[in-house]
């Protein structure tokens, strides 16, 4: 059984100075009062990072506060604050976060833990990038760390999965906007080499750049791929204002089994069919170019009770070829993929845990229900292990050991990190009892 515990303050508190001494208090205590203990955001992670079976969940408030942003783009906020929050603070002030991830229901510090990443990976990094500093509550006190100040902490935090401490605060770089379009080029192709060539060419052309593949068509065409790209808009047509409401919901579970090979080929060509060959600068909302699944309450309904693994994987770019493979894997069995996403990293951040390399990152949805399934994510494993790659640590839930250390060779600095903040392993997760990231 696990105890939730509430910190964080509201919206309406004078300032985040004021209000995080009482709350850097009242989680130092939790820290010292718990036996294991783990700090969660919005929980909306895939896998098990954010759970922690027989401790003490630290749920953060969902009216948390952040300080006035200053006239360069700096602001501070609270670990609660949400990407959504800071969209809706910021875009009506010409201010956009500066990385985002396919949803806006993201906290900063799950943002942290996660070192989530966009669109603009290959040109912007990660989350990480652009966080000047923050604070993190630790068993061994409150550090605040940068860069330059606890420079190994700071950066072991990042795709930590909120092993190293409890984020406090973190003051945050946000770029400037005169628009809410992005401007953005549509371009088909009709396999998955000539997208691969393309974006290996091209998308350094580009601020942001992602590729929906067809992950069930064979021989010439397979990996069909829808391929959008684009940036802000200089020239605002209307007057900034944050993203609307959802109006759309999913109102129930749908019926077993009805994403399935023969609905999801179906779909697939559709989807393929109604893009056009070639669209230069369509004007497009930030939420429907950045966060198009927000815009329906309750989407992960469609997968019906039994639901979804989210895998994703990163391989660098002289393991191009394992895109290839993995998706050829897909196509060839009976385990079909309703969403796939293709995209190119850039430089990752000194992280030992980050997952971003520079190279490919594909991100697969798969529907759980069919019995190849299992065997099907062991090839990938297997792949993305032998190409020097390694697999999401945020959207995963069944990752082995081995494997882990495979492909996270860096493990043991973080271990080494971690320990010396936390030499009694109180902070944990299930995760990290999964991977053997704490000693007991």
């Amino acid at each position: 059984m696990t105890r939730e515990r509430l910190y964080g303050w509201g919206r309406t508190s004078p300032s985040v100075a004021e209000v995080l001494a009482p709350i850097a208090s009242d989680v130092e205590n939790e820290l010292h009062r718990a036996p294991r203990l783990l700090a969660r955001g919005l929980g909306r992670s895939y896998g098990d990072a954010a759970q922690l079976a027989g401790g003490t969940v630290l749920r953060s408030s969902e009216m948390a506060t952040m300080s006035p942003i200053s006239s360069d783009g700096r602001v501070t906020v609270e670990a609660g604050v949400t990407i959504d929050d800071l969209i809706r603070v910021g875009v009506p002030q010409g201010w956009f976060v500066p990385v985002t991830p396919g949803t806006r229901q993201v906290s900063v510090g799950g943002a942290i833990a996660a070192d989530v990443h966009g669109k603009n990976h290959h040109v912007e990094g990660s989350f990480g990038h652009h966080v000047l500093s923050m604070r993190l509550a630790t068993p061994r006190g409150i550090i605040s760390c940068s860069p330059t100040v606890e420079s190994e902490l700071f950066w072991a935090t990042f795709g930590g999965m909120g092993l190293t401490g409890v984020v406090l605060d973190a003051e945050l770089q946000l770029i400037a906007i005169s628009s809410t379009d992005v401007l953005v080029d549509t371009t088909r192709f009709n396999n998955l080499d000539a997208v691969m060539n393309e974006m290996s060419s091209g998308d350094h052309r580009y601020r942001y750049s992602v590729a929906w593949v067809d992950c069930m068509t064979t021989g010439s065409s397979m990996g069909r791929a829808i391929l959008t790209r684009g940036d802000h808009a200089t020239e605002s047509r209307s007057e900034l204002a944050p993203p609307r409401e959802a109006k759309l919901a999913v109102p129930f579970n749908a019926p077993s089994g009805l994403l399935n090979p023969l609905t999801i080929r179906a779909f697939n060509e559709l989807w393929f069919r109604a893009a056009p060959k070639q669209r230069r600068d369509e004007a497009q909302s930030i939420s429907s170019f950045f966060h198009p699944l927000d815009g329906v309450r309750d989407w992960n309904r469609l997968y019906g009770r039994k639901g979804f693994v989210q895998y994703q994987f990163a391989v660098p770019d002289t393991a191009g070829e394992t895109v290839v493979d993995a998706i050829k894997t897909l196509s060839t069995s009976k385990v079909p993929s309703f969403l796939a996403v293709l995209k190119r990293f850039g430089a990752g951040t000194p992280g030992p845990l980050s997952f971003p390399m520079p190279g490919w990152t594909l991100a697969l949805d798969l529907p759980v229900g069919p019995s190849a399934l299992p065997g099907v994510l062991d090839q990938l494993d297997e792949l993305v292990t032998n190409a020097g790659g390694r697999v999401y640590l945020a959207k995963d839930a069944r990752l082995d050991p081995a494997h882990f250390r495979a492909m996270y060779p860096r493990y043991q600095e973080f271990l080494a990190i971690k320990h010396r903040v936390d030499p009694d392993d109180i902070i944990s997760s299930d995760l990290a009892r999964r991977l053997e990231l704490i000693r007991k």
